[in-house]
């Protein structure tokens, strides 16, 4: 995988940090009938400290809203969007997703297909998100901004690109599967 090229995300991405603009946000998404999901929690280097999830990245194919849920909190119309039964959600794993989301909410999510569980009908074996993306894909995906600060007052470009990327290869690996079935 080391000599894979590197994969970049080419999308826009919309940091969405005020109430108002997840309104607009989850009112374009909304229109979608599948979406890429993931989320980013701030690191914690001492042992016993939990942060809670502090972004939130919805894609479609051409533009990723990051969700700063660490100033919005999960604002009405967010939650009504991850309860939303006719829109397909698609993410990998999503367990962590949705325990960290249980320390800000009590919704139910609805409607998520959990790639680490759907690869396996295909054959491929190896569920980690880079794994996947190399095997249909030839390039890899970056890891370096993981162990970020998330609720840092400003996200770096790098930070945008890499959560941005994380979603939207999660709805390219799905619309890939789906394409040769």
């Amino acid at each position: 995988m080391a000599l894979l090229p590197v994969e970049e995300y080419k999308g826009r991405v919309i940091v969405v940090d005020t109430k108002k603009d997840a309104s607009r946000a989850v009112e374009y998404l909304s229109k979608f009938t599948q979406v890429g999901f993931d989320t980013e929690t701030r690191p914690s280097f001492k042992k016993g400290q939990r942060f809670k999830i502090a972004l939130m990245q919805i894609s479609t194919d051409e533009v990723c809203f990051l969700f700063r849920l660490n100033r919005i909190g999960i604002p009405a119309d967010l939650e009504a969007f991850l309860s939303n039964k006719d829109i397909l959600k698609i993410g990998l794993s999503l367990r962590d997703d949705f325990g960290a989301i249980k320390k800000r909410t009590d919704i139910e999510p609805a409607n998520f297909l959990d790639l680490q569980n759907y690869v396996k009908q295909f054959a491929i074996e190896d569920a980690s998100l880079q794994k996947i993306y190399a095997i249909l894909f030839g390039k890899k995906i970056s890891k370096g901004q993981r162990l970020t600060n998330w609720e840092a007052d400003a996200l770096s470009d790098s930070q945008k690109k890499y959560a941005a990327l994380d979603a939207w290869a999660c709805l390219k690996i799905y619309n890939q599967l789906n394409q040769n079935k």
